[in-house]
């Protein structure tokens, strides 16, 4: 294991994780991102992602904790003292590891999905922790696979990997335009359904025991027309309250367990 101590700010090292952290501009065109905890690192080398460098604290993470990761990767490992891992900590409580690894492909032809999935489809949502939120719950439920069309936040934002504290890397996540989505999921004989309002059903009388997507748009706007054309059903979730919606990753908690709820029934 080759380790190399830093005890500098300016290091060049320590300022380009800094700005991985930060420009979501700079992970695109270096391929990295970071994680912090080692709890995230671990799920995300399960997940096949590579470890391009480990930035660890020896008065913060424990010794057996530093001993399960370094067993698990081949790259280097910077020592840094308890001040600057403060500094460059993205949050609190990370346990004294911060790694940068390579980004991977996201594309729909890295899915393998089993025969009847459950799959979770947003269109445009852009807050990172709503996402996380729904990532969590993808996760929670079994889902096989989330598809985020036309995204407006960077999958590798440090707030979405805090926010759903690693499901991330535990859910297979594709992104992709709304319009290949569809073809996509009609060439496997998806089922695709929309959560909308309009000219719905209760979504406890579809039928989710088959290959389902689930179809959310962003509170604010909903879904484009080209979801609700495409549907095979729009569905909705009783609303008894003086508020006509939910956020989104409640709504989609609700949806997914229901899913769940039919096919354990």
């Amino acid at each position: 294991m080759r380790t190399e101590i830093i005890t500098s700010a300016q290091n060049p090292k320590i300022k380009t994780l800094l700005t991985l952290q930060e420009k979501s501009k700079e992970r695109r065109k270096s391929g990295l991102f970071v994680v912090e905890g080692r709890r995230e690192l671990l799920h995300c080398i399960e997940a096949g992602y590579e470890p391009y460098a480990v930035f660890y604290c020896p008065d913060i993470i424990s010794e057996e904790d530093f001993q399960e990761i370094a067993s698990r990767c081949s790259c280097g490992f910077i020592e840094v003292p308890q001040p600057l891992y403060d500094k460059v900590a993205y949050r609190g409580g990370t346990e004294g590891v911060i790694a940068e690894l390579r980004c991977k492909d996201m594309g729909l032809e890295a899915l393998t999905l089993p025969e009847n999935p459950l799959v979770v489809v947003l269109e445009s949502v852009e807050k990172p922790g709503n996402l996380g939120a729904v990532l969590r719950s993808a996760d929670a439920s079994g889902a096989d696979a989330v598809i985020v069309c036309d995204p407006l936040t960077d999958m590798y934002n440090p707030n979405l990997i805090r926010s759903s504290i690693g499901a991330i890397f535990t859910v297979p996540v594709a992104t992709a335009s709304s319009e290949d989505t569809i073809a996509w999921l009609k060439a496997k004989g998806i089922k695709i359904y929309t959560a909308q309002l309009q000219d719905s059903e209760w979504y406890y009388d579809t039928d989710m025991r088959g290959g389902t997507a689930i179809v959310m748009g962003t509170e604010a706007t909903g879904l484009t027309d080209c979801w609700r054309k495409a549907a095979d059903a729009h569905i909705k979730i009783p609303m008894l309250g003086r508020l006509d919606s939910l956020n989104v990753s409640v709504s989609a908690a609700i949806l997914m367990f229901e899913a769940v709820r039919q096919r354990n029934a």
